[in-house]
């Protein structure tokens, strides 16, 4: 006699989650690659430099040591001084390596204090648009997203103001990204302060992702962190994998609260256990060495960034905002909706890759739906090349 099988099912909880449409747009560019086509991606945001010589041989001399065993969950004890030094060095903070804990890149630092200071039903408020991490991760949380509309015209900014409007009692978390992924949007100094002041005031955690805080093209990095009593409710979001173009590291790392940071790395003891050892050794020359390099890309991202604004605002019916930081262009595509079946951002990204073999993300993705975002952390030749078609393709639906 014949037995009949049940199929298990999956957790309710991992239809919260969607792929990450970067990483969708990057292996769908890479398929196409693979045939044979020739595609220019936009679509993740990985810097074309190469890691650093003396980071590199960093971590060659970690292997030849034989530091290749396990470490402490939380990262060596010199890597938490050593980001402690750095940050204080760079924007005047007083971390604690207590007060510090190193995690598999800047995403694995964000669903560490999701899951470890969120309940269900708390809610989370986060500027549009928003990098496409945090909407899943807060929803993965048991958490309500509450989102804050920005002014395109203002380049994407917020104000305190703006984010009081959507406080509730439920309010737990207010997520700030400057400069910004994926519109480049840098907040001004005196509007953080005074969105420090009003979570603080509410007993509310701010957690700021400075995870391209050396890309600012005018005034100085900053960090919330240094301003008196804030360490007490915000959450620092690290990373080295743009600032250093050490992204397959897999480096990150975050600045909080002992008991936050205390909690956090339990959780990770059951995950990931620790960072890879050969990459911690690897971070501590990054931190502590030369920061000649970060200079110098800030420099030609600079250049890729005025040609990319000067070359998307000439093509018939896109505008953009300029972006003040990071590496990302967010031009708004909206004028050729209803032509040739393109009704939104996918519908643009979609035929941009199948007709003119260029790769971008689509602005749905995060948060808006009449954006696409174009990473330009790849080389003049390639910016040339890609917007090129862009152009060709946006005139061809406007003819």
């Amino acid at each position: 006699m014949a037995t009949t099988k049940a199929t298990p099912g999956l957790a309710d909880r991992v239809s919260l989650i969607s792929m990450s449409a970067t990483m969708k747009v990057s292996a769908e560019a890479a398929r196409l690659k693979r045939e044979g086509i020739d595609v220019v991606g936009f679509g993740a945001g990985e810097p074309d430099f190469p890691t650093p010589e003396h980071i590199k041989r960093a971590g060659i001399d970690a292997i030849h040591a034989n530091f290749t065993k396990y470490t402490q969950t939380g990262g060596i004890p010199e890597l938490k001084e050593a980001i402690c030094e750095r940050h204080a060095a760079d924007y005047g903070t007083s971390y604690k390596p207590s007060e510090c804990m190193v995690n598999v890149g800047g995403k694995h630092t964000i669903f560490n204090y999701t899951q470890v200071v969120l309940n269900p039903g708390d809610e989370v408020i986060i500027p549009v648009p928003y990098w496409v991490t945090y909407k899943d991760v807060v929803n993965y949380a048991g958490a309500r997203c509450v989102f804050v509309e920005t002014d395109e015209e203002a380049g994407f900014t917020f104000t305190a103001e703006m984010i009081e409007r959507h406080i509730t009692p439920r309010t737990k978390m207010v997520i700030v990204n400057s400069p910004s992924n994926p519109s480049g949007a840098v907040i001004d100094d005196e509007e953080f302060r005074q969105i420090l002041r009003l979570t603080a005031e509410r007993g509310i955690w701010l957690m700021t992702d400075e995870c391209y805080d050396k890309f600012v093209y005018e005034g100085k990095p900053f960090s919330i962190a240094a301003e008196p009593g804030a360490k007490d409710n915000v959450l620092v979001v690290g990373s080295l994998s743009k600032t250093y173009s050490m992204t397959g590291w897999r480096i990150g790392f975050g600045l909080a609260p002992k008991p936050v940071i205390d909690a956090a790395q339990e959780l990770q003891s059951h995950s990931t256990s620790n960072p890879v050892s050969i990459a911690q050794k690897a971070a501590i020359e990054a931190l502590r060495g030369p920061q000649d390099e970060v200079g110098r890309m800030l420099e030609e991202y600079r250049r890729r960034r005025d040609y990319v604004v000067q070359r998307i605002r000439a093509i018939p019916g896109l505008k953009m905002a300029e972006p003040k930081g990071a590496f990302y262009a967010y031009p708004n595509v909206s004028a050729v909706f209803g032509r040739n079946g393109i009704h939104s951002s996918m519908d643009f990204c979609e035929q941009l890759l199948k007709k003119a073999h260029v790769a971008a993300v689509p602005g749905e993705a995060f948060g808006t739906d009449k954006h696409i975002r174009i990473s330009y952390a790849t080389s003049m030749k390639e910016l040339e090349r890609g917007l090129d078609r862009i152009e060709q393709f946006v005139r061809s639906l406007l003819e």
